[in-house]
């Protein structure tokens, strides 16, 4: 089986009115960047189950593909550039047009290569210390320093990045975990000397910087941060060496922030290798050193692309279209861009309380915990696939709670920025340990979890949480009032799963206490979890509202409650007045938040679609997550239609490809709808195996008529909590739901 050679992702109309729409300023790059060639990727000549990376198109979510409901745009704000899986440097074009993540797909002007990025977010950092190539000397505007480019002359692949520029430089950029490898050709006719400028002052936001010149290396750091304009700052470390002496070395500008090189006269080719780290500059030329060996550009790339087929390789998928199969293993390779390796190649990390640490041997410490989008889904997946990466994950969550003092809920690099609501980070490990990444502390983070719920830079409002049993409306410090109380609640449902499973069982009788707080928004009189006031009173009220609920609304987040659906629906009135109220839900599944229907271009809706199993109605969950799937993502540039968060967006499409779903968080137990492959098989990363069977299995075959687990019948809403652990084969009988009495 062979994949795709290019990607055909110009399609102008939706998407081209979309950005044309939401940026104004693009319109004038229309005609030339619109209408471009088809993107190209690396191309496949071995069998997928060698090769996913093939199918996988770094560009899409590099333009918007939904509308822009105020929550950082209508798109993926993903990147194309190079990335090892969960890796420290993503060495990529950052273009004119900013969008986040960098890189504004309809912008045919690149200006500069910067080495740190995160895919995704919604809201800007990193963008650090970009390289730009070019002939000559750089224009005397800064603002005009960019190059323009037809994205026909543009590959993108796993671990691998390379465009030719219009002015005739080809750039090409490989990458280790906390390093890269780029090559400079520079045009034949030698008119101009080649030259390159790196800029240490210049990131996504405001930075400062130094760069020290030698015979031909440069290093130096940089200082930056502000992510969604908060107080965090970081410092970075680069050192890169060339392969070719300066000719022409000097301060960018006449600042020692940055520098301008040159090279003799007649250079064709240079070759830069560079090494980053949060610790030092030796640490970074060390970093270089450790993971390169000294290897040649094309073999560090081969190194990477072999490292990512071992990851995507994780799922083999048989059968489905190529579209659904690029779809796949692209959702599922920006699962696993994050979060960043923080640590050197040596152990050493910056910590939390600024001093510099070391991991175990062996071990790795990460960074870039996008806490509310990611608790949901994808760490789960990460869990599923990478138990030894994922234990770590849970690791670093400690270490930074007991550096910091409490947990943040959404940090970059060794700071926190307090962005969004709750207090996801002790639930993501939570979740981790309940798939059987148990490789840390689990005792000592759930009691640092405990102490973290009497903190305020943890919890605020937590004294109103833990006395009147919700988060009354005007709480000083409180974003979304009827939001952070069912946060909270999730949060404890999956720290009483931890402490169940550690044998705490007075712990868990009391967090599972806490966790029913949702109880306490319940209004019998209309059925939704309305925000309250201290005395108890209610505000008017309605359900599209808004207020006191965080990027949804009050009928968006009424099925939020994950951890108890059972007593939720009976609170509401049963099954059946569920199932019509989740039907007249998806009656829109991308409505925004100022409407009464399904928003899954944002996190708080992605489990909803799996509510109809505890409501004992699977085929609905088959349906409707059939639905979602099929006409929400698409292999193009918008291709996503919301912000993918650091893989949240895209976890929820390889789960729901699937056929099944984490709706817990803190439990190993998976809903299910129905998968889309006619094959799966699943390699935990520990030796366990599980395999999904479906023959019939397309786009429109999605309705379940009979499910067994290794050969004995199954119900077909929920695997056994086991399942995870132990694997095992599932066969699907499935059935074209329009279709009446098909057969297989």
């Amino acid at each position: 089986m062979s994949g795709p050679s290019s990607y055909d992702t110009t399609t102008p109309d939706r998407f081209q009115e979309s950005f044309l729409r939401l940026h104004p300023l693009a319109a004038a790059l229309a005609s030339a960047v619109l209408l471009a060639p088809p993107v190209h990727a690396a191309p496949l000549t071995t069998r997928l189950t060698d090769d996913p990376a093939g199918y996988v198109n770094p560009f899409v979510g590099t333009a918007p593909g939904g509308v822009d409901f105020g929550h950082g745009g209508g798109g993926g704000n993903t990147f194309p550039g190079a990335s090892a899986p969960l890796g420290g440097i993503q060495w990529s074009p950052d273009t004119v047009t900013h969008q986040h993540g960098g890189y504004a797909y309809p912008d045919n002007r690149i200006r500069g290569f910067s080495l740190t990025h995160i895919s995704g977010a919604g809201c800007s950092d990193y963008g650090n210390i970009p390289f730009m190539p070019l002939t000559g000397r750089p224009d005397p505007d800064p603002a005009a320093r960019f190059a323009t480019f037809s994205h026909v002359n543009e590959q993108a692949s796993p671990g691998s990045y390379g465009v030719r520029l219009d002015n005739g430089i080809h750039t090409e950029i490989a990458v280790t975990r906390r390093s890269g490898v780029a090559r400079f050709t520079y045009p034949a006719d030698g008119i101009e000397p080649a030259a390159l400028t790196v800029d240490a002052a210049r990131a996504f936001n405001g930075a400062t910087g130094e760069i020290a010149i030698g015979s031909r290396s440069l290093s130096g750091h940089t200082d930056s941060g502000g992510f969604c304009g908060k107080s965090n700052r970081y410092r970075l470390y680069f050192h890169a060496v060339f392969d070719q002496p300066f000719a022409t070395a000097e301060p960018l500008d006449g600042k020692s922030s940055g520098a301008y090189v040159s090279f003799a006269p007649g250079t064709r080719t240079v070759t830069a290798r560079v090494g980053i780290s949060f610790v030092s500059v030796d640490s970074a030329r060390a970093n270089a050193l450790v993971e390169q060996e000294n290897r040649s550009f094309y073999a560090v790339r081969r190194s990477t692309r072999d490292l990512w087929n071992t990851w995507l390789g994780r799922i083999a998928v048989q059968g489905g279209t190529e579209e659904q199969r690029r779809i796949f293993y692209t959702a599922l390779y920006h699962s696993l861009l994050h979060p960043s390796v923080l640590s050197d190649a040596d152990g050493r990390y910056p910590g939390m309380d600024g001093l510099v640490h070391r991991t175990r041997p062996g071990h790795a410490q990460y960074a870039d915990f996008s806490g509310w989008d990611v608790y949901r889904s994808q760490v789960q997946l990460l869990a599923l696939l990478a138990p030894h990466e994922a234990s770590d994950i849970a690791q670093s969550i400690l270490e930074q709670g007991r550096q910091a003092g409490y947990f943040d809920r959404w940090t970059v690099a060794n700071g926190g920025t307090g962005v969004m609501v709750g207090d996801p980070l002790p639930a993501i490990a939570a979740s981790i340990h309940a798939f059987g990444a148990t490789d840390f502390d689990a005792e000592g983070l759930l009691r640092t979890a405990l102490a973290g719920r009497h903190d305020s830079r943890q919890r605020p409002g937590h004294q109103q949480y833990d006395s009147l049993g919700y988060v009354p409306t005007a709480t000083k410090g409180v974003w979304g009032s009827a939001s952070t109380t069912l946060e909270y609640a999730v949060t404890d449902g999956a720290l009483a799963r931890l402490a169940g499973r550690l044998g705490e069982t007075d712990t868990e009788a009391a967090l599972t206490r806490a966790a029913g707080t949702w109880r306490s928004l319940f209004n019998p009189a209309s059925d939704y979890l309305q925000p309250r006031a201290a005395d108890g009173s209610r505000p008017p009220f309605t359900p599209a509202q808004r207020a006191e609920y965080v990027e949804g609304n009050a009928a968006q987040y009424t099925w939020m409650v994950p951890h108890d659906l059972p007593a939720l629906f009976a609170a509401m009135g049963g099954d059946a007045a569920v199932t019509a109220r989740l039907d007249a839900f998806f009656t829109r599944l991308n409505a925004g938040p100022d409407e009464p229907y399904a928003y899954l271009g944002n996190e708080p809706s992605f489990g909803t679609p799996w509510a109809y199993d505890s409501a004992g109605r699977p085929d609905r969950a088959q349906d409707t997550v059939r639905r979602v799937l099929t006409s929400l993502y698409a292999d193009r540039p918008d291709g996503l239609m919301g912000n993918d968060d650091l893989g949240a967006m895209s976890s929820w499409a390889v789960w729901a490809a699937l056929g099944m779903y984490p709706h817990i968080p803190g439990s190993p137990q998976l809903a299910l709808a129905s998968p889309l492959f006619p094959a799966v098989t699943v390699h935990r990363g520990n030796g366990v195996t599980f395999t999904v069977l479906a023959p019939r299995a397309s786009a429109t075959t999605s309705r379940v008529r009979s499910l067994t687990l290794d050969g004995r019948p199954a119900g077909t809403a929920f695997l056994p909590d086991t399942f995870a652990a132990t694997g095992g084969v599932l066969r699907y009988k499935l059935e074209d739901p329009s279709v009446a009495g098909s057969k297989d």
